[in-house]
């Protein structure tokens, strides 16, 4: 079995005492060292591990005749785009913080324009993820921030690309850029009778598909493999994009046609998904896992979630194997004994308020994510911020921490100092 990082094809076991290790042992490690140093520096810089311990974590991965460790995602914000998730590498810190920022904010810090250009032209694209990466470099130097552990080459061209709006602009609802947003799908919102005779599209012949395959193509002769992953958001929130407000209507008053179209949006999801990860690994980058993003589930009874929703989860994970649960910031309360019955759950997210010993209780082998808001980290005085991270590490923690959508302006002293202290809290434990 090999685990696929997006970034490198690992085994399942990684070491980084070649010289010092026995004949047999060398037999069971991997030589290219550089992998364990690039890890090592990942964990350090995020959360102070020490080298030793990236060991300990990366040959406790091994099946060593106590069952393999379960799979485990982390998330994953690569600059100028909205948080997703990657695997584990197995040494993650006791509190893994992993920030992100507008593009607002890199419009202010480097001036670049992300309007329809940097969703079509990879090679512009290429331009500004650089610069990106650079200016993140000499804000934060020494750290893992926006993934700048890592080098440059082959670089993540795909994350990010039409934000949040793939599926929907699959199924043909124009898209609205601007130079310094996300994307947004306009609110030209399907009738009655356009979604009763809705089909999936044909992905094969389907444009806006086509030209993301086409980016795809140039990106693998460009960076000789395409790293980094499409946001496919979750089944609920593109059915919203497709049909509007609309759609609450209709999971009460007409559930077979909610029904239906959850039905296209999901089969979409998985086709398109799949398709993409099998031309990822062609060019030797392996993605077998899935993320969906249930940032509108609060909206939805608990009831109903598990009735017309949680099943097309529950398939997403069965067909790739590995499924991250995105629950935005909200209280996760609620749904959370739903999402428990979601096999192969690798990582779950939810926001400060809801239960957190409950929740660790609930999922004690995916990995745990706090949603902690930009609001916060730029308004909370840092006693507070210390005080949230203190109660996450007694609850809730090993976790990660997402601090995402951070704004111009946001002095970069908050981040330094987030991540000071979930060093300290990891350090301590």
């Amino acid at each position: 079995m090999l685990y696929f990082t997006g970034f490198s094809v690992l085994p399942p076991f990684i070491a980084w005492g070649v010289a010092q290790a026995g004949d047999a042992t060398r037999e069971l490690i991997d030589p290219q060292s550089t992998q364990i140093t690039q890890i090592y520096g990942t964990a350090r810089s995020a959360g102070g591990l020490r080298r030793s311990e990236v060991v300990l974590g990366a040959l406790a991965s091994r099946d060593v005749g106590m069952g393999e460790r379960p799979r485990q995602l982390i998330s994953y914000i690569a600059p100028s785009a909205p948080a997703t998730r990657r695997p584990a590498i197995g040494c993650e810190p006791f509190l893994r913080p992993e920030f992100g920022f507008t593009p607002n904010w890199y419009r202010a810090a480097v001036g670049v324009d992300f309007g329809a250009r940097w969703h079509a032209d990879p090679a512009y694209r290429k331009e500004t993820v650089l610069a990106m990466r650079a200016e993140l470099r000499w804000r934060f130097p020494g750290t893992a921030v926006g993934g700048i552990d890592r080098p440059d080459a082959p670089l993540d061209l795909l994350t990010g690309v039409h934000g949040a709006c793939v599926v929907a602009g699959i199924y043909g609802i124009p898209i609205r850029y601007a130079a310094d947003q996300w994307p947004t799908c306009e609110h030209r919102y399907l009738g009655d009778e356009e979604v009763d005779h809705l089909q999936p599209p044909d992905l094969r012949t389907n444009p806006f598909f086509g030209d993301l395959l086409r980016q795809v193509d140039w990106i693998a002769a460009e960076e000789g493999k395409v790293e980094g992953y499409l946001n496919w958001q979750g089944v609920l929130n593109t059915a919203y994009r497709l049909r509007g407000q609309q759609l609450f209507c209709d999971m009460l008053e007409t559930p077979e046609r909610a029904r239906h179209l959850f039905e296209c949006v999901c089969s979409t999801m998985i086709e398109g998904a799949g398709r993409l990860h099998a031309r990822q690994r062609t060019s030797e980058v392996g993605v077998d896992f899935f993320t969906v993003s249930n940032c509108l589930v609060n909206m939805v009874s608990p009831a109903r979630y598990a009735e017309l929703l949680l099943p097309l989860d529950r398939r997403i994970a069965e067909a790739f194997g590995c499924l991250g649960i995105h629950n935005c910031a909200w209280a996760a309360d609620p749904y959370l004994d739903h999402y428990a019955t979601v096999p192969h759950l690798a990582y779950v997210d939810m926001g400060l308020d809801s239960d957190l010993p409950r929740a660790r209780a609930t999922f004690p082998h995916a990995r745990r994510a706090i949603m902690y808001t930009p609001m916060d980290l730029a308004n909370k005085s840092l006693a507070e911020i210390r005080q949230d991270l203190t109660r996450i590490a007694s609850e809730y923690a090993p976790c990660d921490l997402v601090v995402a959508d951070i704004e111009a302006g946001t002095p970069d002293e908050r981040v330094g100092a987030f991540r000071g202290i979930c060093g300290e809290l990891s350090r301590g434990r």
